[in-house]
């Protein structure tokens, strides 16, 4: 079997059929390579996607997703709760400031007490305690903004003084 284009070029037909099953046996060899590498990955890969306890991954994924998903809403809540406390915190009184002194100066003991309570916004009230000896009187001043509309004896001054400072006094 002669071939005209082979003979003009000056090659052999039996060397470049040498070479051609030379680079089938390469090419077998790199596709058996080819082929165990695939198996041992599909292995890992079924290993791998039937999880834990016989529970496939997927569904693994699937209950996580769902699980993602309550927390997400419990989150939301909690933020509107959050939201709400804090609402009701800037109204309640969470600033004191208390003076303890003598009203009369043949009662001792300290028993008077003027009592300052606000709220974030500085306001509240003041309570004033008397003691004497005939009994116990109470008074009670609207603070709005850190400010009284009625006169404030020196004690009330302080105590409003220390509850309008009582978060810095924290830090």
């Amino acid at each position: 079997m002669e071939s005209s284009i082979l003979n003009s070029l000056g090659l052999d037909p039996g060397i470049i059929l040498v070479l051609m099953m030379i680079l089938m046996v390469f090419v077998l060899l790199y596709l058996v390579r080819v082929s165990m590498k695939l198996t041992r990955f599909l292995k890992r890969y079924r290993i791998f996607m039937r999880g834990k306890d016989a529970v496939s991954l997927e569904k693994a994924f699937a209950q996580k997703f769902l699980e993602v998903d309550k927390l997400m809403e419990l989150s939301k809540n909690q933020a509107l709760e959050i939201g709400r406390i804090k609402d009701v915190l800037t109204r309640t009184t969470n600033k004191i400031g208390i003076v303890k002194y003598d009203a009369f100066p043949d009662v001792g003991g300290k028993l008077s007490f003027a009592l300052a309570m606000l709220d974030e916004s500085n306001s509240g009230f003041v309570l004033n305690a008397i003691h004497s000896r005939e009994g116990c009187y109470t008074y009670v001043k609207e603070i709005v903004k850190g400010e009284s509309y009625i006169v404030l004896g020196q004690e009330e001054k302080d105590a409003l003084r220390q509850a309008v400072n009582y978060f810095g006094d924290l830090g």
